[in-house]
């Protein structure tokens, strides 16, 4: 069944080089394409919406200023299980556990600083489009 999922390269990506690397890797994958592709800086009532769930957790606040810290580039992409797809090329949030061959694993340094969001699951990735492309939903 063919989805729709957010990716966000976060500000550690773009400010390391590593957009054309990342979106290779997606464009590269059979079956899947880029739908829609933005580079902007995150304003703090995108973030709040976004990472509503951690509210009170103590990485929220440096996460949220991580993630206004610099652009990031935001995209749709598409495809036949794409949502479990990029959590699997994204790699687990620790990159020292993330395995080799994953974005993470290959050029993650630190877990607040992750290179890469992909929604967890298809609620996510509703949600999470009509946030940052409520024209394409």
């Amino acid at each position: 069944m063919s989805q729709r999922t957010l990716v966000l390269l976060k500000p550690d990506a773009v400010a390391r080089g590593l957009i054309g690397e990342i979106v290779g890797r997606v464009e590269r994958k059979a079956g899947w394409r880029i739908v829609a592709m933005e580079l902007r800086t995150l304003d703090r009532a995108t973030l709040e919406t976004h990472y509503a769930e951690h509210v009170g957790r103590p990485f929220y606040e440096p996460l949220l200023d991580f993630m206004a810290s610099g652009p990031s580039v935001a995209l749709v992409v598409e495809g036949e299980r794409v949502i479990e797809g990029l959590r699997a090329l994204a790699g687990p949030t620790d990159p020292i556990a993330a395995a080799p061959g994953s974005i993470r694993g290959d050029f993650g340094t630190i877990v607040r600083e992750n290179l890469i969001h992909a929604s967890d699951s298809e609620e996510s990735a509703d949600r999470e489009l009509k946030i940052f492309f409520p024209g394409l939903v």
